[in-house]
């Protein structure tokens, strides 16, 4: 059976970023943030391991700058996962409900759960969550919890997330090389929709956007639940190399820039603005117009949104987003981001930062931190499987009812 550990540590091994987060339960329940550490990504590819040594030295700094800041050796961490082996899809299991009243317990909807994993994957994949959805009893469907309830047929319909066995052991062996544990894998849509998404959006139906530097990481939501993942295979790094090859500057320069001056949509730059623009090879710097820079970005970000549009649409799910979209990851601190979504989705935008965290909750307070964050809070409130790694998906009022209703798994 899992048991709460007084400290939980969040672990996010992005491609420009690792980021440490470490929590600590506190007395009454509540999740206070004891610990932050950051450092600069090396050795990872749109959440792919491509040198091992690079990102276990960059994993081993950003935790022993959080051992520091938290006053606590750690030995084991939460793993996001993310990049474009993540693959999801959504299932359905039915059995025939066992016993003689035909009263349906709990061991009847672990059997249906059972039944709706037992999916043919292709070699070299492996299952990460089965993330039950709702239920249906007989001909009665979208019921949260079941048991006690009498039928004689029981469907559960779940969503299915899958990854790469290869790329999830590389990414493990990293953390193991930087002298830590991996204690669970989440999925980065996951971690980061507990730290930023309402449990009123869940419900009505949301988007969540994670927009990472080597990738944007996506997920649909409705009825608490989680319906549809995706990854689109564009990040902040792409606007840095549009501005670093458009105008001419090294790449470290156009991060600096982006960060500090850009802005996503060219009209709400003031026309007189200027920025000081870095050159190439030790040659003077230049000072430009700050809307040559925005007109680098518009393109970019445009892309983005209408990319992500088209996957919601096809997946039909565009009529579903009553709550709108929330941007979250680094690539959501760019200015004008949210007034260009709204522009092309046409839905109520906004950018989402952790929330619902004490201690260092200012230090967090910030779009980049969404993923640390959610681990720590995910694994607070979302004790997985540990006998077969089912974890609970209706992420709203339908997470509380499936802990109660599995709680002899736990």
């Amino acid at each position: 059976m899992a048991h709460r550990e007084r400290y939980l540590v969040g672990l996010d091994v992005g491609t420009s970023t690792v980021s440490v987060i470490v929590g600590e339960v506190m007395a009454d329940g509540n999740l206070d943030i004891i610990g932050i550490g950051s450092a600069e990504s090396r050795g990872i590819r749109r959440g792919i391991v491509n040198n091992v040594d690079s990102a276990a030295d960059s994993i081993k700094r950003a935790l022993d700058e959080a051992e520091l800041t938290a006053g606590i050796e750690i030995d084991n961490v939460h793993l996001a996962l993310s990049g474009a082996h993540v693959k999801a899809f959504n299932s359905r299991g039915v059995v025939a409900v066992a016993g003689r009243n035909r009263e349906i317990t709990r061991e009847d909807v672990k059997r249906a759960i059972d039944a709706a994993r037992a999916v043919a994957l292709p070699a070299g994949r492996e299952i990460l969550h089965v993330l039950p959805q709702d239920f249906v009893v007989d001909d009665q469907d979208g019921i949260p919890a079941p048991v006690g309830m009498t039928g004689g047929r029981l469907e559960v319909n779940v969503h299915v997330v899958t990854v790469s066995s290869t790329s999830m052991q590389n990414m493990v062996a990293c953390v193991n090389r930087a002298a830590v544990e991996v204690a669970d894998t989440v999925l980065v849509q996951l971690a980061s929709a507990d730290g930023v998404l309402t449990v009123d959006e869940k419900e009505l139906g949301v988007c969540l956007v994670d927009i990472g530097g080597g990738t944007t990481d996506f997920a649909v939501f409705e009825r608490g639940s989680l319906w549809h993942t995706g990854v689109l295979a564009v990040g902040g790094d792409h606007f840095t190399n549009d501005i670093a090859v458009g105008l001419r500057m090294p790449i470290p320069d156009a991060e600096k820039l982006k960060r500090r001056s850009g802005c996503a949509l060219t009209m709400l730059v003031p026309p007189d603005d200027t920025m000081e623009v870095a050159s190439i090879a030790g040659r003077r710097s230049r000072v430009m117009q700050r809307r040559v820079l925005s007109e680098i970005l518009q393109p970019r970000a445009e892309e983005v949104c209408h990319l992500l549009w088209d996957e919601i649409r096809r997946a039909g799910y565009e009529k579903s987003l009553n709550s709108g979209i929330v941007l979250t990851g680094g690539g959501a601190m760019l200015e004008g981001m949210v007034e260009i979504a709204e522009e092309i989705f046409d839905l109520p935008v906004r950018r989402g930062a952790p929330e619902r965290v004490g201690g260092l909750a200012d230090h967090v307070n910030n779009p980049a931190f969404a993923c640390a964050v959610g681990l720590v809070g995910y694994t607070h409130r979302n004790t997985p499987f540990e006998e077969d790694r089912v974890a609970s998906g209706a992420l709203g009022r339908l997470t509380g009812r499936l802990r109660t209703l599995f709680k002899d798994f736990f």
